[in-house]
């Protein structure tokens, strides 16, 4: 299987990659969230720019992108903007988030972009090609904020972003029992076993779910996040607690695993 780069930060060997949001409404708050993430032990950053006043005006992303850039130094950062019908703070017209992401890629300031498979074709894939034209990495990824789907359909849809070019495969889902977390995992671990020929992210979330975003090393899961103050899904934790979880279940396995 190969792995993914994001900048100096290697996804899909080892240890889960510990991944945190930052969720701020202001310029002035986005850096401040970014300015003590230096202090974390995470991996890498994610910028929920639908969380963003000014998120409608592209050149204003645009210049909160290279501040942001600056503030983080080499941590890694993932742009995203999650839309209301996948969890997200606001709608957005399929114009809008188009040029949206294609802007972010522009800037060079994101090492990766956040692409929602099924925000249709015609959307999908011209925002995968431009961040791969511009050596950039995307999440493809698929929230259900409902339920779980049978294991068959997680499965499905985990390659349906492998096959549209993803990079990083992601999957979310709502458990409405324990049973639904079992389902979670035995299809991640499935599509790392069978079908992955690259790293996927999987969740379950809320607090049923939140073993889901211990044990990925075991299961296939190659990336979690993290919580560094305000949470930007149900059942994220602590970064410093996930990250101790994390190396206590790395440090149990074999060293052939």
């Amino acid at each position: 299987m190969k792995t993914v780069w994001l900048r100096n930060l290697e996804v899909g060997t080892g240890t889960p990659k510990v991944l945190v949001p930052i969720v701020g409404r202001t310029r002035a708050d986005i850096l401040a969230q970014a300015g003590r993430l230096g202090e974390l032990p995470l991996d890498a950053a994610e910028w929920r720019a639908d969380f963003y006043e000014h998120v409608s005006d592209t050149s204003q992303v645009s210049q909160t992108l290279s501040a942001l850039r600056a503030a983080l130094g080499d941590i890694p950062l993932l742009f995203t903007f999650r839309t209301r019908r996948e969890g997200g703070e606001r709608d957005i017209s399929p114009e809008e988030y188009r040029a949206l992401n294609l802007a972010a890629i522009r800037s060079g300031e994101a090492d990766a972009v956040d692409v929602e498979i099924f925000s249709g074709e015609d959307t999908v894939r011209p925002i995968i090609a431009a961040a791969h034209a511009a050596g950039r990495a995307v999440v493809g990824s698929s929230h259900d904020h409902s339920g779980t789907p049978p294991r068959e359909e997680l499965i499905a849809r985990l390659r349906r972003a492998q096959d549209l070019g993803a990079d990083l495969p992601k999957l979310a889902v709502t458990p409405r029992s324990p049973a639904d977390v079992l389902t979670l995992l035995s299809a991640t671990e499935e599509m790392a076993r069978r079908w992955a020929d690259r790293p996927i992210i999987t969740m379950s979330m809320a607090a049923d779910g939140v073993v889901s975003r211990l044990c990925g090393e075991i299961f296939g899961s190659a990336m979690t996040f993290g919580a560094a103050g305000q949470t930007s899904a149900p059942g994220q934790l602590p970064v410093e607690e996930l990250r101790l979880v994390l190396d206590i279940l790395h440090r149990s396995r074999p060293a052939s695993g």
